[in-house]
């Protein structure tokens, strides 16, 4: 069982995007909101927007690959993301 997973950092100019994968996603963002994820997350506030489940590491580490080299996928999920988190409120 593995997770790829996209988590958003919203600054005061931008919202950040990052994409991984791991086989304990509750944990893994735990990590990441610690300081003690990947470098590019440490000292931002993370959150998880949009994840998929696949059977097998090699499954999630292939589509992981292929949504960080897709910024366009990217973009699309992070405007869903604002548009919903606006229409809550």
């Amino acid at each position: 069982m593995a997770f790829v997973y996209l988590l958003i950092s919203e600054t005061s100019k931008k919202k950040l995007s990052y994409v991984g994968w791991t086989m304990n996603l509750a944990k893994r963002l735990k990590l990441h909101n610690s300081g003690n994820g990947a470098k590019f997350t440490k000292g931002r506030k993370w959150k998880l927007v949009y994840y998929e489940y696949f059977s097998n590491k090699n499954e999630a580490m292939k589509r992981e690959y292929h949504l960080k080299k897709n910024y366009k996928l990217r973009k699309e999920i992070k405007e869903i993301y604002t548009r919903s988190k606006y229409s809550e409120k």
